[in-house]
């Protein structure tokens, strides 16, 4: 006997649960890739992290959900590997100092050595220094980033 297939959560209904869950309004969201700049993952050494970019009321969220295909799951668990983790950061508001998208402006480096334009966003660590993030990101990014500029307080330029 069969159960009752799981109903397929809508984006409308996944965003509404993610603001609640953090508790801050999602300003802009898109998918990228994550390249740089926050020390746990870059320690992990994972060739790529491909994830949610999030701009909300509260600051800056990477989000990566893990995935593994069949192959990956077979020799996981064969090998007695560790099942993929989500990884996640944040970056309060109140310690970022700049984000801009980077593109190649050339025309003809665009055509020969193409790239998807770049998130770079610049914060405070807790210790105090300041660090740069980058992403990659999609068309859009510049969305993005202007949504994490309305986030920048005057006290923190």
């Amino acid at each position: 006997m069969m159960g009752k297939p799981k109903k397929k959560e809508t984006p409308e209904e996944f965003w509404r649960a993610y603001a609640a869950r953090y508790g801050e309004t999602v300003l802009f969201y898109m998918l990228g890739k994550y390249l740089s700049g926050w020390d746990e993952f870059d320690a992990s050494r994972e060739p790529e992290l491909w994830g949610l970019l999030i701009a909300t009321s509260g600051g800056f969220r990477f989000h990566h959900f893990p995935h593994e295909s069949w192959l990956e799951a077979v020799v996981r668990a064969t090998t007695g590997g560790e099942v993929p983790q989500e990884k996640t950061l944040f970056i309060p508001a109140g310690s970022i100092r700049a984000a801009e998208i980077r593109s190649e402006k050339s025309w003809w480096k665009r055509i020969l050595f193409p790239r998807q334009p770049q998130l770079v966003l610049r914060y405070r660590s807790e210790d105090g220094g300041e660090k740069e993030l980058t992403a990659e990101t999609g068309s859009n990014g510049k969305a993005l980033a202007t949504a994490l500029c309305s986030l920048i307080l005057p006290a923190t330029l």
